[in-house]
């Protein structure tokens, strides 16, 4: 009987304590509601935006802070503000850190002999010049590149890559203006074979991702060269544009890195947050300027820094 009332009693005093402990917490605190965090919806907003993330993106972002921090709770005196920006970096960086490309050129290219990167990309991204950049990058590292031109199309597509290779001392592999990509492609292959390549890059036309030729162009090339990478190219200054770029070539031939260009000339980076959210893919390099050498993999902290730097001047 007394065991029972001391239980009884402790019992009693805990259900106390944990009521005056609740009673000071809600006292002390104020709990967050989606539509406290929503009121600024519009400014978190365009201040994305500004750093040159696609609306829709930046819209998604802002949702999902105000879900996460609905029923939350703060200080009375903390300020709201400064709590929600807190919570945005953290989104943001989880986001680009899903971006990361875990994979290492040069480890797969020891492995698959030769290794079949084909570049996909339309017009005016920096696609040949990327093309050089990676030429380079892997030479310098000592493996055999041969660098294909699948663009029969374009006037002086040609040309170009031809006079980036003899800069660089890269083997270069053509065909004539208006043969069948296809078959380029496969000539170049049983070449980089028979000569012990270690890496074949292999150009592709850069027309509209919305031209169906093009699409099937590049269908062809893939399915004839079996690519162990398809990587897309995209110019980091054209916002929407760019995100329209990766769902239609992702859905169509498919993509399993991007490449990020002119990063140099956009000092916001907020591109790569609407690449890896819109298409789920990840940033292999980024390009930072025209010579051989800017070219940068990815970093996740960079880009942030890039973002919040614009963002608060």
């Amino acid at each position: 009987m007394l065991r029972s009332l001391r239980n009884a009693l402790s019992s009693l005093k805990s259900s106390i304590a944990r009521g005056l402990s609740e009673t000071l917490a809600s006292i002390a605190t104020r709990e967050i509601r989606y539509e406290d965090v929503m009121k600024k919806a519009d400014e978190l907003i365009l201040r994305l935006v500004e750093s040159d993330v696609a609306y829709e993106v930046a819209e998604e972002i802002i949702r999902g802070v105000a879900k996460k921090l609905d029923g939350s709770r703060i200080g009375r005196l903390e300020d709201l503000e400064g709590f929600v920006e807190e919570k945005l970096r953290e989104t943001i960086m989880d986001i680009l850190s899903r971006g990361v490309w875990k994979g290492d050129l040069q480890s797969m290219a020891r492995e698959r002999r030769p290794l079949k990167i084909v570049f996909m990309g339309v017009n005016g991204v920096g696609k040949t010049t990327t093309i050089a950049k990676i030429a380079r990058y892997l030479s310098q590292k000592g493996l055999r590149v041969l660098v294909v031109a699948g663009d029969t199309f374009r006037a002086g597509a040609q040309e170009q890559l031809a006079i980036h290779c003899s800069r660089l001392g890269i083997p270069f592999f053509r065909g004539k203006y208006g043969a069948d990509p296809g078959a380029v492609v496969f000539d170049a292959i049983r070449h980089a074979e028979k000569n012990r390549f270690d890496v074949m890059l292999i150009d592709t036309a850069g027309r509209q991702h919305t031209d169906r030729d093009l699409i099937d162009e590049i269908r062809k090339i893939i399915r004839i060269s079996k690519p162990d990478l398809r990587i897309l190219v995209l110019d980091s200054l054209t916002g929407n544009d760019a995100i329209n770029q990766a769902r239609e070539f992702d859905a169509n031939v498919g993509v399993d890195a991007v490449i990020l260009t002119k990063m140099d000339a956009n000092a916001s980076g907020g591109s790569a947050i609407s690449i890896i959210a819109s298409i789920g893919k990840p940033i292999a390099f980024i390009g930072v300027g025209q010579g051989y050498d800017d070219l940068k993999p990815y970093d996740p902290r960079d880009i942030m820094e890039r973002i919040f730097s614009q963002t608060s001047s």
